[in-house]
C-alpha cells in the first residue's frame, strides 16, 4: 500500500512595510526605540530622530542592522522649527521619499499650576506638540507627490482624562489628539491616513524615576493591574501602519483599562 507523503507547507515570514521609509522621533529610547524595532521586523528602513543620546541611537541602530534590518540616524532638536524640517528634509533628500512618520518625541516636567513656571511650559509644548506640527508640516507634500503616507502619532491618557500635576503635558497630548482630527480630514483624500496612540503609565524612563511607592498607588488604578510594555504600544503602532488602511482619524487607547 502507497504511503502518503505529507508535505509541510513553507514558512514564510511577512514583510509588508518592505522598501517603505520611515521617521520615528525621539526614537533612541522607550516607546519609539519599541517603534523603530517592529517597524524594522517588518521591513522598513527606519530614520532614527533623536536630540542628545547618540549612544542609545547608535546601539539601536546597530541593533536593528545586526538583526537584517536597515536603519539609519538623523540627530536633531526637533522643538526647533528650523531644525525639525531640516531632518525631514534631508531624509526626503536622501530616500527620495517618506511613507511613515511617527511623532514620538516626547518629555515631561511635571508641576503643579501654581509651581508651574513659563519655561515648564513652554519646554513641553514645544517638544510634543510643535515639533509634531513641524515634523508633519514639512512630510506632507511628499506624502501627498507619493500619494501614500501613514501618520502615527503618540498622545497620552493624560491628555484625554486629565492628570495631576500634568497641566502642560496633558495640554500638548490633548492638542496632538484634536490636531490628529484634523490631519485625517484634511488628506484622507491623497491616501495619507492619521491616528493616534494613547498610552497610559508604561515601562519607559518617564517612570524610572518615579518613587516605588508612588509606583504601587498608580498600579492600583490600573484595572488590569500593570504597568503597559513599549512594545505593546509598538504592535498597535505596527497595526495602523501595515493594515489600518481604512482607519483614520481614531484614538487606540492602550492603558490598561485606567481611562475607557
Amino acid at each position: 500500500m502507497a504511503t502518503a507523503v505529507l508535505f509541510e507547507p513553507e514558512i514564510t515570514y511577512s514583510r509588508p512595510l518592505e522598501a517603505k521609509i520611515a521617521l520615528v522621533t525621539g526614537a533612541s529610547r522607550g516607546i519609539g526605540r519599541a517603534i523603530a524595532v517592529e517597524l524594522a521586523e517588518r521591513g522598513a528602513t527606519v530614520v532614527i530622530n533623536f536630540r542628545n543620546s547618540f549612544a542609545h541611537a547608535e546601539e539601536l541602530r546597530d541593533n536593528i542592522q545586526n538583526s537584517g534590518g536597515e536603519s539609519h540616524l538623523l540627530q536633531g532638536d526637533i522643538s526647533d522649527r528650523q531644525e525639525a524640517r531640516r531632518v525631514v528634509h534631508e531624509l526626503i533628500d536622501m530616500y527620495g521619499r517618506l511613507d511613515i512618520l511617527v511623532n514620538n518625541a516626547g518629555i515631561t516636567r511635571d508641576k503643579s499650576i501654581r509651581k508651574m513656571t513659563d519655561e515648564d511650559w513652554l519646554e513641553v509644548i514645544e517638544t510634543n506638540l510643535n515639533s509634531m506640527f513641524y515634523c508633519t508640516s514639512a512630510a506632507i507634500p511628499a506624502m501627498i507627490e507619493q500619494k501614500y503616507g501613514r501618520i502615527v502619532n503618540i498622545a497620552s491618557f493624560s491628555g484625554q482624562a486629565g492628570n495631576f500635576g500634568q497641566a502642560n503635558y496633558a495640554a500638548s497630548k490633548g492638542g496632538i489628539i484634536a490636531f490628529t482630527k484634523v490631519l485625517a480630514l484634511e488628506l484622507a483624500k491623497y491616501n495619507i491616513t492619521a491616528n493616534v496612540i494613547a498610552p497610559g503609565f508604561t515601562l519607559t524612563d518617564m517612570l524610572a524615576t518615579v518613587p516605588e511607592d508612588i509606583l504601587e498607588q498608580i498600579k492600583a488604578r490600573v484595572p488590569l493591574r500593570r504597568f503597559a510594555k513599549p512594545e505593546e504600544i509598538a504592535k498597535a503602532a505596527a497595526f495602523l501602519i501595515c493594515d489600518g488602511d481604512y482607519i483614520t482619524g481614531q484614538q487606540i487607547n492602550i492603558n490598561g483599562g485606567l481611562y475607557m
